[in-house]
């Protein structure tokens, strides 16, 4: 059974958490994986700016960052692999939506599978859609079309 653990920093619960949570386990389920474990902290720009300045060194706020865990640890009902932790910066997906004039949810949506394919080990050069990651990322973000977040 997956696993996804949501938290907040620097800024209020949205209303959608528990709907982000079950579209990332739709995500999860869509790719295969089983026994997953991993974290998406949804952020201000500031936070996520400390972070990209911490681990990419650049000073400035991006939409998401994600950081492999990749161990797997054994529990009380079997082996989990923890992936490691999304951050989504919330002010940065809505300037995403305002600048790429998407839907809201879309882009979420979008922001979270992105996060889980890094988690997996996939990563892309640059932001070309013809980039095989941003490829798959938006197959599976037309395959969970109807998964709701908001």
């Amino acid at each position: 059974m997956n696993h996804v653990l949501i938290d907040v920093r620097d800024i209020a619960y949205p209303p959608w958490i528990k709907a982000a949570e079950t579209f990332s386990l739709s995500v999860l389920g869509e790719l295969g994986f089983r026994d997953w474990e991993l974290s998406i902290v949804f952020c201000s720009d500031a936070f996520m700016q400390d972070l990209n300045r911490e681990y990419r060194a650049k000073d400035e706020p991006t939409d998401v960052l994600s950081f492999e865990m990749g161990e797997t640890v054994e529990r009380e009902d079997g082996p989990t692999y923890l992936a490691g932790d999304i951050v989504i910066s919330l002010p940065a997906l809505a300037r995403n939506i305002e600048e790429f004039s998407v839907d809201p949810e879309e882009e979420l949506k979008r922001l979270i599978i992105h996060g889980i394919l890094h988690l997996s080990g996939q990563d892309h050069a640059t932001n070309d859609s013809g980039e095989p990651m941003l490829r798959a990322q938006e197959a599976i973000l037309g395959r969970l079309a109807q998964v709701r977040i908001r």
